[in-house]
């Protein structure tokens, strides 16, 4: 158990945004989200996936939508608040613990937030250990467990509930439901047990991402790079140095799409890389050759300061060098990758593990 301060705050949302592999939201967002309501309510204590009882209530909030829309429709408190207040009404109890759904900019610190509105803890762990596009691409849906109740708000008052049959329909509905709502809402889905949460929850990724940032952030000696001591803490691989020349990206379906094409500079000078994204980037491209696929996390990162840069946030001249990072062994398995490999995003490739991509490429 420890209390989350203004420090530990910055730190998330910079780490979140590394491993939210360009999505979950603008961390800026997220960050104010969590220290103004901080700063009004009081502070917030981090539990451990160890530390929870086996009969705590366990809730996860976020927000669903397209981060290009949710940089201009910032929530309000009320927003943040009502879909927790809706389910716990619908359930008959009072919700002990609140989580992240995923560790992305926004959607890890939305739960901080709501954690000190409401004067209860927040789980140090998440149910995806990045940041992907679908409501069902969780371990809770990996786990064979359903939402059963899924309740959303959004800026104008409007909460309403649905019992989705499963995670595929939890999405299909929801994800139409924020779409009238504006293109972004808040929601709470997978009310979980201690229990459950034990079996099913990636845990202490709150903590990694606090450890992220700090590495971005802090000052360092000019022998080792930001970059390449997270790679090291990560298991990561850098793909491709270069600067951005193009960026297609439009809002369709209720997500960000799009792809980002690099020119290659340094080692890369000869060479191109595209990224290809929903919200998050999925795959990565070099020479048109996979480097890196979904459900292993990409990241774009400014090449200078190491600092991540999002995919609503990414412009044209922005130089970059791109990561990649192995997923959750959860993600590997025939379920995770049924869920959210390339097939499922109707990419032509298999998925091929990260180590074995670039073990190949460097041949």
């Amino acid at each position: 158990m420890k209390w989350l301060n203004e420090e530990d705050i910055q730190h998330i949302s910079i780490g979140a945004a590394v491993l939210g592999t360009g999505g979950g939201g603008d961390p800026y967002i997220g960050k104010m989200l969590a220290l103004s309501a901080i700063k009004k309510y009081g502070p917030v204590k981090m539990v451990t996936v160890e530390e929870l009882e086996e009969d705590h209530f366990v809730l996860p909030v976020s927000g669903m939508g397209s981060p290009s829309v949710l940089v201009e429709k910032i929530p309000s408190f009320d927003q943040l608040k009502a879909p927790l207040e809706a389910y716990e009404e619908a359930v008959g109890k009072k919700v002990d613990v609140v989580m992240p759904i995923e560790i992305g900019g926004v959607n890890s610190l939305i739960p901080v937030a709501v954690a000190a509105m409401k004067g209860i803890p927040i789980l140090d762990g998440d149910a995806m250990g990045r940041a992907f596009p679908e409501a069902q691409m969780v371990t809770f849906h990996l786990d064979g467990l359903k939402p059963e109740l899924v309740t959303l708000g959004d800026e104008k008052s409007n909460v309403v509930s649905i019992n989705p049959a499963d995670g595929i329909w939890s999405e299909k509905i929801s994800r139409q439901i924020t779409i009238v709502m504006g293109g972004s809402s808040i929601v709470c889905d997978y009310g979980i047990n201690g229990k459950q949460a034990k079996e099913s929850v990636i845990p202490d990724t709150l903590t990694l991402a606090q450890q992220i940032g700090a590495l971005l952030t802090n000052e360092r000696t000019a022998k080792i790079h930001p970059i390449v001591q997270m790679l090291e803490k990560l298991n990561g691989y850098k793909l491709f140095t270069g600067k951005a020349i193009q960026i297609e990206r439009k809002i369709h379906g209720g997500f960000t799409r799009g792809k980002a094409i690099f020119e290659g500079s340094d080692e890369d000078k000869e060479s191109t890389c595209q990224l290809f994204f929903q919200n998050e980037h999925l795959l990565a491209e070099v020479n048109g050759q996979p480097v890196a696929i979904t459900p292993d996390l990409i990241a774009v990162l400014d090449e200078e300061t190491g600092m991540p840069i999002t995919t609503e946030g990414l412009k044209y001249g922005a130089r970059a060098v791109i990561v990649a990072f192995p997923a959750h062994e959860k993600w590997r398995t025939d379920i995770g990758i049924e869920t959210a490999g390339p097939k499922y995003f109707k990419y032509e490739c298999d998925y091929i593990p990260l180590e074995t991509l670039v073990k190949e490429v460097n041949q």
